[in-house]
């Protein structure tokens, strides 16, 4: 199994061109847990990070028979938001992060129009967030390239590289 995943700050495209290139590659891909848990809650507190991350990981886990999965978040942005939003990482999150495997990254710059949602709390601070998201990618030496620009940009150079990583 080929796992890809879309990281990066709010608002930066990934839900859209996993979508996109979903449809275009038929292959699956694993929403975002955390906002189907989001959505019918008033708040959230330090506990939910964990138990959202666990789920997160339960979901991709369960298309492990498949050769290409896409995957709407990882563990990075579970770590950037609770550093963010408490100060720090919690030692799940941190460990989760860790040992996630992931063949690929596609690292989403928040250079498209911020679209309000009433989930999202940072519309200021995505090129800040964005910076962290990379600094950290390179720091641990994860395979990644950013992708910028317009949508149809965007799923042009995914689907580049993601059919060339099915070829190997």
């Amino acid at each position: 199994m080929i796992k890809i995943a879309f990281t990066g700050p709010e608002s930066s495209g990934k839900t859209t061109l996993c979508k996109a290139l979903s449809d275009q590659l038929h292959c699956p891909w694993a929403r975002e847990f955390a906002r189907e848990y989001l959505e019918n809650k008033k708040s959230y507190d330090w506990n939910d990070l964990d138990f959202m991350a666990k789920e997160q990981v339960k979901q991709w886990n369960a298309f492990n028979t498949e050769k290409l999965i896409l995957c709407d978040t990882e563990m990075l942005v579970f770590k950037i938001w609770s550093e963010i939003k408490f100060g720090r990482s919690t030692k799940t999150i941190q460990q989760l992060y860790e040992t996630q495997n992931f063949d690929f990254y596609f690292l989403c710059k928040p250079d498209i129009p911020w679209e309000f949602d009433p989930l999202r709390e940072n519309r200021n601070d995505r090129d800040a967030l964005y910076e962290l998201y990379f600094a950290e990618l390179i720091k641990t030496k994860r395979p990644f390239i950013a992708l910028s620009g317009s949508l149809e940009n965007r799923i042009r150079e995914a689907k580049s590289t993601i059919e060339k990583i099915l070829c190997k």
